[in-house]
């Protein structure tokens, strides 16, 4: 299918960009990458009468490293990202994570800050900026705002961002310096959107545990001072707590079991 007619805005910075977005509203769509727009606009499911392309604008190629993690531009892709030696040494588990977005051809285009504004629960990026307290940065015309994870991903599809907003920039924390990570997918074929993801964080006897795929949000929780006898009824009460859905990869019932079964083997993992 093809993408209803529209027309093609290319600011070269972030001012012309809110600019454009300020006078245009609900009838534009910022795209960077477009791997999940324009699948949207082939289906006929988004149809925007102006799309504005921010992949040429250098001030959101950035990926500045500092000591508290990563801060990553609304341009830079995550083929771009995952080549960041010193990014990737700050915060590991984004390595491991974009192993399994997509492939090669689509990290080549797709960008990490694209990734989060689509906000599918089953999405891996999603899932790591919940799972380490990352913010989101978004600028209008009115000024810039910084929202966290949770109050960024409002729910499956839909983030907070405003109509007149553009995403600049995405931050993910470093982990504690003692801390081990730990992070595993389930999906039918390597490259699919995960049926569940997991991730954690532990810390001596802390954990903190991250959950994907299976709620319209990715979840975290802290579980500090865990017991390692008391995990599996903890998993067991997270995975009812999360529901589930039953779709055509699998059932919320297999989801929760994936819960209680690869979570239980991540941390333990993750603990020794």
């Amino acid at each position: 299918m093809k993408p209803a007619p529209f027309s093609l805005l290319i600011p070269d910075t972030i001012d012309e960009a809110v600019s454009a977005l300020a006078e245009y509203g609900d009838a534009a769509r910022v795209i960077a990458g477009g791997q999940s727009l324009m699948a949207m606009m082939n289906m006929r499911l988004a149809e925007p009468d102006y799309l504005i392309d921010i992949a040429r604008i250098n001030e959101l190629k950035r990926i500045e490293v500092t000591p508290k993690g990563v801060s990553v531009g609304a341009a830079v892709t995550q083929s771009a990202l995952a080549s960041h030696a010193e990014a990737m040494a700050k915060v590991p588990l984004i390595a491991e994570a974009l192993t399994h977005v997509g492939h090669v051809q689509t990290r080549n285009r797709g960008t990490v800050c694209g990734s989060l504004c689509h906000a599918d629960p089953s999405a891996e990026l999603p899932l790591l900026l919940c799972l380490l307290e990352g913010t989101v940065t978004l600028r209008s015309t009115q000024g810039e705002r910084t929202l966290s994870a949770e109050s960024f991903q409002t729910g499956m599809l839909s983030t907070a961002k405003r109509a007149d907003e553009i995403v600049v920039s995405a931050f993910f924390p470093a982990a504690p310096k003692n801390a081990r990570t730990g992070f595993h997918e389930i999906a039918r074929r390597h490259g699919d959107f995960a049926i569940v993801a997991l991730a954690c964080i532990v810390e001596e006897r802390s954990v903190r545990f991250a959950v994907g795929g299976v709620g319209d949000t990715p979840l975290a929780v802290n579980w500090p001072n865990l017991d390692p006898a008391s995990l599996d009824e903890k998993l067991n009460a997270l995975a009812w707590r999360l529901g589930g859905y039953d779709d055509i990869h699998a059932s919320a019932r297999y989801r929760r079991e994936l819960i209680r079964r690869a979570g239980a083997t991540l941390i333990r993992e993750t603990m020794l």
